[in-house]
């Protein structure tokens, strides 16, 4: 009590609470203080279920998982011994099968019934291509990614639940990146306005989804898009090449749609958050279209095997390109800090360490000998690690200490309204 009556002081002093907010704290704590036992016996009541629900909650993911890879293998396995009529029944069923069982437990075991939906989802998908195969309908892959996609958004609005939330979040992503990669498919810089797709929509799920309460949603959404941000920045690498003459560059009404989808609806989207979901994606933006113009070009003879030579012409990321990965991870991380997330820092020190990384071995440790770059790279390995923790836990401390107060002002700024 000596130290929240000093903290509370600091606080009125300052301009962050009034005396009504202030008074209302102390008799909460002051209530507290005077029931330790009723809190100390509550408190294994509420620690006991929580992990308990822990535990059912990974048993049900993985029988999930399980269950849909042992129908995939059962139906590979005699695909080939049963008619057409018996092939388009047992894709009818194993769709209907999973999401009826899911309805009949959904009131006596809600955990349960939300695997089974899942499975059944899941299911569809491959329903849908099996369905296309069996009777030879006209090959346009980003259709079935759309019609599954379609079925997904189905569950969410119908059961609302976690699962179908996470599937329709990634499928719906899945059908735009299909649709462009099949219209973009071998033409000059496919590949770098594909990474610049992946790597705006991995941006928009970890800031959009930060600090949500649907913990299954954000926990998947968030080791996707890390993922997804990896893979874009590397294919934003890939340059403006071509393997023959005959390429050429992407029709301009293909690069309007991409540029919709690349940034006009992340923008749409994150304008849900007010203007502060609008920083992240904007700095996003300018780093996908300044990364891919980050390279030096290079020469090198290759001897073919007539005995004639030819000048081989590539490009590599130049210093710039370094530059920039580390800055954004630096911005990650700072953004991390505004919107009081561990999350968020974590990973931005995570790429800010992959991008010291990938110069090191790029551009330094390919110059030197091979046993100085070694001894390089373990004293890189021992301070780079001492000083990204030190860095770490210290973002961690302020966060931690101006997460109050700030929940604080909330609070007062609330009450006098």
């Amino acid at each position: 009590m000596p130290d929240l009556e000093s903290l509370l002081k600091r606080w009125q002093s300052a301009g962050v609470l009034d005396r009504e907010t202030a008074s209302r704290i102390r008799a909460l704590e002051s209530e507290s203080a005077t029931e330790p036992g009723a809190r100390a016996a509550a408190a294994p009541s509420i620690a006991t279920p929580a992990g308990l629900k822990s535990l059912v909650v990974t048993g049900l993911i993985l029988g999930a998982i399980l269950l849909a890879c042992g129908v995939v293998l059962f139906v590979s396995a005699h695909w080939d011994q049963l008619s057409p009529g018996g092939r388009y029944l047992l894709v009818i069923a194993m769709v209907a099968v999973f999401h009826i069982a899911g309805g009949l437990t959904r009131s006596n075991f809600e955990g349960l019934s939300t695997a089974l939906h899942a499975v059944g989802t899941i299911s569809t998908g491959a329903a849908i291509a099996l369905a296309g195969h069996i009777f030879n309908i006209q090959e346009h892959w980003p259709a079935a990614v759309l019609l599954w996609a379609l079925a997904a958004l189905a569950g969410w609005a119908l059961l609302r639940d976690q699962a179908q939330q996470t599937l329709a979040l990634l499928l719906l992503p899945a059908w735009i990146f299909s649709e462009l990669s099949f219209r973009m498919e071998g033409h000059i810089g496919s590949e770098v306005y594909m990474g610049r797709l992946y790597f705006l929509w991995a941006i928009l799920y970890l800031t959009f989804f930060a600090g949500s309460r649907r913990k299954v949603v954000q926990g998947i959404l968030f080791a996707a898009s890390a993922i997804g941000a990896a893979a874009g920045i590397y294919y934003m690498l890939g340059k403006w090449t071509s393997w023959s003459s005959e390429q050429s560059f992407i029709p301009f009404g293909t690069c309007v749609w991409a540029w919709v989808a690349i940034a006009t609806v992340p923008l749409l989207v994150a304008a849900f958050h007010g203007h502060k979901g609008l920083v992240p994606i904007a700095a996003a933006i300018a780093f996908v279209i300044a990364l891919p113009w980050c390279y030096s070009t290079w020469s090198e003879p290759v001897n073919l095997a007539d005995g004639s030579s030819h000048l081989w012409t590539g490009t590599r990321p130049n210093l710039a390109a370094h530059a920039l990965v580390a800055a954004f991870a630096v911005f990650f991380c700072w953004w991390g800090v505004r919107m009081v997330s561990r999350a968020l820092v974590n990973l931005g020190i995570v790429g800010f360490a992959a991008a010291v990384l990938w110069f090191y071995f790029s551009d330094i440790y390919d110059d030197h000998e091979r046993a100085l770059g070694l001894i390089g790279l373990g004293i890189l390995f021992l301070a780079g690690g001492w000083a990204l923790e030190k860095m770490r836990q210290r973002i961690l401390r302020r966060m931690g200490t101006s997460a109050p107060e700030k929940a604080l002002a909330a609070d007062a700024h609330g009450g006098a309204r």
